[in-house]
């Protein structure tokens, strides 16, 4: 741990990295680092489920239009999927999800893995014998849950493109 706050601390030294980014991973490390494991760990034979890829991640923003349109242009993503509070912008098969947020702070909402040969029933199963929480308990195209560090995580097969509502 000492070998990352040098790296991070020489990263703010020479601006790669600001003292609001470098204080937030000295945060995230210690509470890391504090804090006890929600869940055993996971045997070699549990699960299954192999990732294919990195679907998308979502962020959820203080001002959706704004965010879209760095990335548009920017970027080149086209804007593929739009509701109110949401956007979903191209990048190549995948997509990056931009969703209104309530406060002041961007914050990374969560990821996405395509899973090959998906199965939502097995992999609850899995998640719950392992004492994971998931969400929306019924479909069989995509749903959420936290891993053992709290993370937020999509699954779904690897052909899923997103719904905006």
């Amino acid at each position: 741990m000492v070998e990352m706050i040098e790296r991070m601390l020489a990263n703010v030294e020479q601006g790669r990295l600001t003292r609001r980014q470098f204080a937030a991973s000295i945060a995230a490390l210690a509470t890391a680092a504090l804090a006890p494991s929600q869940t055993p760990a996971v045997p070699a034979d549990v699960g299954g489920f192999r990732a294919v890829s990195l679907n998308h991640v979502t962020v959820r923003v203080p001002d959706l239009h704004r965010t879209s349109e760095f990335y548009q242009r920017f970027f080149g993503m086209p804007l593929r999927q739009q509701a109110a509070k949401v956007h979903i912008l191209g990048v190549g098969s995948s997509f990056f999800g931009i969703e209104q947020g309530d406060g002041p702070a961007a914050v990374v909402d969560h990821f996405d893995f395509g899973i090959a040969n998906f199965n939502a029933d097995a992999m609850r199963a899995s998640l719950s014998a392992l004492h994971l929480k998931y969400e929306n308990g019924t479909s069989q195209e995509s749903f959420k849950f936290y891993d053992p560090d709290g993370f937020h995580v999509q699954v779904n097969g690897p052909d899923y493109v997103g719904h905006v509502s």
